[in-house]
């Protein structure tokens, strides 16, 4: 989840004066150079991916209001996976309907996938050469300090009261102590959400949307969709399901394939199953579930090594797309170091592409199938107490990813504890990195107290992991 906040100024609604022109509804194609547009700009997270989505399409295009593009945005919200591309899928359906949705969705992810990939191959043959494990060493600080900043952010909006305080405790307790599994933390948070909004509980009953996005409130009268309609058309629905099914079709059917063709010791059925489980419950964003999926990926199926996790969200930060791209990074790993018959760069891109492709496609069968339902949806009071509780959990597991990562860049060497059902980390203080250490306090005191761009701090950091190893300050090879 993301604090879409960027101002709050007074709204300013657009004059009837220069209203869009109703009869020039953009042509498929027009839209689709327009979603490629903001598929290349979508830098930053999905906070800077959804301000990119706004300016285009709401202040500058005038395709839709502020009132459908936030109740929209909302209805991302209860769907699992990225937000910001769903939103954009779901846009695109509103537009030109299905292959509209296509368009916008698929092309939201493209940018991500071309870099990602190219970024995994360059990594997997020369990331240990020194000028790219310097880079990487560097990028390791950023990544740590921005994921303390999403807690902080993600804290503000969704603990807002003891009740929530309570829950991010429990669910960071649970993940870090006890080792529970993310799956289990978002399904135990939506099941308590929901029950506490039915007892009518106090706690419960705030919502979970999104504030204002722009600087200028954009009346929906105005736009070429024009004021929300509370129903679609019939034609508008069956092809909407029809979409939804092939979607889900198009997700499992490989998957089952793998699973029978393949068997379960294979590690492109691993990475079908796995990633296809991470899609059902990517409440949060991507954040959320990286500690997790670190963990799993390093312990039980031996595709990363300690710290390669931040390797990978350092280039799903520096990319256009999506940050949940940094699975494509696991899998391309993955198969890389398990490939059988197949080359070693072969089976890499094709695990690459397979994570992707279990990740992405169940995004679309979620908001196809959603999309004729979204008044109701929004308006379900339980529902929306279910996402806001799963969001103050997700806080706890945010702050645990920090300290995850926190462990792996600082300190080089980690010792288990075990006390009974209690199991987690400690550091060995003889092992502490000092140059880690004194790049990630700087990206830290960029961050937080400078207040610097993302971009700044990546391209800082990296600036300065490559100066610290050519001045041998760094042991990075």
């Amino acid at each position: 989840m993301t604090d879409i906040r960027i101002t709050d100024e007074a709204s300013v609604t657009v004059s009837p004066a220069t209203p869009a022109s109703r009869t020039g509804f953009p042509s498929l194609a027009e839209a689709t150079r327009t979603w490629a547009r903001i598929a290349l700009l979508s830098f930053g997270g999905p906070a800077g991916q959804i301000a990119v989505m706004h300016r285009i399409l709401v202040e500058e295009k005038r395709w839709l209001g502020d009132g459908r593009f936030l109740h929209a945005l909302n209805f991302c919200m209860l769907l699992p996976g990225p937000e910001a591309q769903q939103l954009a899928t779901y846009i695109g359906w509103l537009m030109h309907r299905t292959w509209g949705g296509v368009i916008a969705g698929v092309l939201f992810v493209l940018p991500g996938v071309v870099s990602i990939m190219a970024l995994s191959i360059v990594y997997a043959l020369y990331g240990d050469v020194g000028v790219v494990a310097g880079i990487f060493f560097g990028l390791k600080a950023a990544v740590l300090a921005i994921v303390l900043q999403a807690v902080v952010r993600i804290g503000k909006r969704a603990l807002k009261n003891d009740v929530m305080v309570a829950l991010a405790a429990l669910s960071f307790v649970a993940i870090f102590f006890f080792g529970v599994p993310f799956p289990v933390i978002v399904l135990a948070a939506a099941l308590i959400g929901y029950v506490g909004a039915k007892a009518g509980i106090a706690a419960f009953q705030g919502g979970g949307g999104h504030g204002s996005v722009g600087r200028t409130h954009v009346a929906d009268a105005e736009t070429l969709l024009g004021e929300e309609l509370a129903d679609f058309p019939p034609e508008a629905r069956r092809g909407a399901i029809q979409a939804g099914v092939t979607a889900l079709a198009l997700w499992l059917l490989p998957v089952a394939a793998l699973l029978l063709l393949a068997g379960p010791d294979s590690v492109f059925t691993d990475i079908a199953v796995f990633f296809s489980q991470m899609a059902v419950v990517t409440f949060g964003g991507a954040y959320a579930v990286l500690a997790y999926v670190a963990q799993e990926a390093m312990g039980t199926y031996g595709w990363l090594q300690p710290g390669e996790m931040l390797d990978g969200l350092g280039m799903a930060e520096t990319t256009p797309g999506p940050l949940i791209m940094v699975l494509q990074f696991v899998g391309f790993l993955g198969a890389f170091r398990d490939a059988g018959a197949l080359s070693p760069l072969t089976a890499g891109v094709l695990g690459g592409l397979l994570a992707t492709w279990v990740t992405f496609a169940p995004c679309f069968a979620w908001i196809f199938l959603g999309a004729p339902y979204m008044e109701s949806l929004r308006s379900n009071r339980a529902l929306s107490a279910a996402l806001s509780t799963v969001t103050a959990a997700v806080v706890g597991v945010i702050l645990n990813l920090a300290i995850w990562f926190a462990l792996h860049v600082v300190f080089d060497e980690l010792r288990p504890v075990i006390l009974g059902p209690v199991g987690f980390d400690l550091p060995v203080w003889s092992s502490l990195n000092i140059p880690a250490a004194v790049l990630s306090v700087l990206a830290l005191v960029a961050v937080f107290r400078l207040k610097l761009g993302m971009a700044t701090v990546l391209a800082g950091a990296a600036a300065l992991g490559l100066l610290f190893h050519l001045a041998g300050l760094a042991s990075v090879a």
